[in-house]
């Protein structure tokens, strides 16, 4: 299934959503002079036939890209680019996550944050914070390799099937399609390793190791038990990706139309980078809030055993659908900008295309009767 979306994305007459688009019936171009030599930029892309009706400029690699915006070289990479991101600041925040979720699920013995590592330390040592910290490495591992390489896939077979304009015009609608269709399968390859990390953490003398847990959790619910999260995974982890990237998306271009003072061409990669730190803070602590109803219910309901998640969130109330907020803003946000700053970091790194901010297409301007830059 997967290889099929990769061939379609990379097939797509639109591999980037604002391309630059003539719709007008291809004409033969005489041919240049053998002594003429073009100048290459950062812009210029080869144009190739791909329909015959349509003359389309392909996403050919800029001149020191490492692969062409599009390909399959380039989806795989993403792909990587998301296992490093969301596997190593998911680990990072281990500690606070332990005690976020058992604020969730014990809040009469953890009163709140500073509490709650005051009895954990107290009952466990240093080394108890770290509960967790193999499911939740494989786990978001491979979430972020199917968040951000399928995100990447998505948003360009949606692109090619609304057509040029219309991605620029409802880009917004686009990003959320994408990312809420990656999440549906990462969380699929998440629930596992989410539902192990959670028993580890929440109940106590359980299991301390990975390797302890996935037989005991085996041999008590079977199967079910690995997956008995999967919908209040999806609940939780869609409607926090689709706020995750979209709102990064939107931030990161009016960041560079109203607060940044100069065109991001003219900013060197690493204030680029602090620009999309920044856009990926803002947007965690909207995804913090969307989500945290969802991740309450999760939480409780993996340390519940037989419950169901309605169950769960009856006998948490509103009031405790809400509990460990606070905390999860602060880890949500710090991770959310992270992780983007280590996505991008990563495709700086591997020499990969980042297209900049979109602009309204030419031909759309023309229908519009706009002049200069929008």
């Amino acid at each position: 299934m997967f290889k099929s979306l990769f061939e379609a994305a990379q097939n797509s007459t639109f591999k980037s959503p604002f391309t630059s688009v003539n719709c007008q019936a291809a004409t033969p171009a005489a041919a240049p002079a053998p002594s003429a030599v073009a100048t290459p930029s950062f812009n210029d892309v080869s144009p190739r036939n791909l329909t015959p009706n349509h003359k389309i400029a392909a996403a050919a690699a800029a001149e020191g890209d490492s692969c062409e915006f599009g390909s399959n070289h380039y989806f795989l990479l993403c792909g990587l680019g998301g296992i490093i991101s969301c596997g190593s600041t998911h680990t990072m925040v281990v500690p606070l996550d332990l005690v976020k979720c058992r604020l969730q699920v014990d809040p009469a013995k953890y009163k709140s944050v500073f509490n709650g590592f005051r009895i954990s330390l107290a009952e466990e040592g240093v080394k108890g914070l770290a509960k967790g910290w193999a499911p939740t490495f494989i786990g978001y591992s491979m979430q972020g390799l199917c968040k951000f390489g399928l995100y990447e896939v998505f948003k360009v077979m949606y692109a090619d099937a609304i057509g040029e304009e219309n991605a620029f015009l409802y880009r917004t609608g686009l990003y959320l399609a994408a990312s809420a269709s990656a999440e549906f399968f990462a969380d699929i390859a998440l629930a596992p390793m989410e539902a192990a990390k959670v028993k580890i953490q929440t109940t106590p003398g359980f299991a301390n190791t990975l390797r302890e847990a996935l037989p005991k959790m085996t041999a008590q619910e079977g199967i079910s038990a690995f997956y008995k999260g999967l919908v209040p995974l999806w609940m939780r982890q869609i409607p926090y990706t689709m706020m995750k990237f979209a709102c990064f998306e939107r931030t990161l271009e009016l960041l560079y139309k109203y607060v940044v003072p100069k065109p991001r061409a003219d900013c060197t990669k690493g204030e680029q980078l602090v620009v999309t730190f920044a856009a990926g803070y803002i947007a965690g602590v909207f995804c913090a809030i969307v989500s945290h109803p969802a991740d309450t219910v999760v939480s409780k309901l993996n340390q519940a055993k037989g419950a169901s998640a309605l169950d769960v969130a009856k006998q948490l109330g509103w009031a405790g659908l809400w509990g460990g907020l606070v905390p999860r803003i602060v880890m949500i946000g710090t991770l959310t900008a992270a992780q983007w700053f280590i996505y991008d970091a990563v495709k700086v790194t591997l020499r990969m295309p980042r297209p900049p901010p979109p602009e309204m297409p030419e031909s759309l301007k023309k229908k519009l009767g706009v002049t200069g830059e929008q």
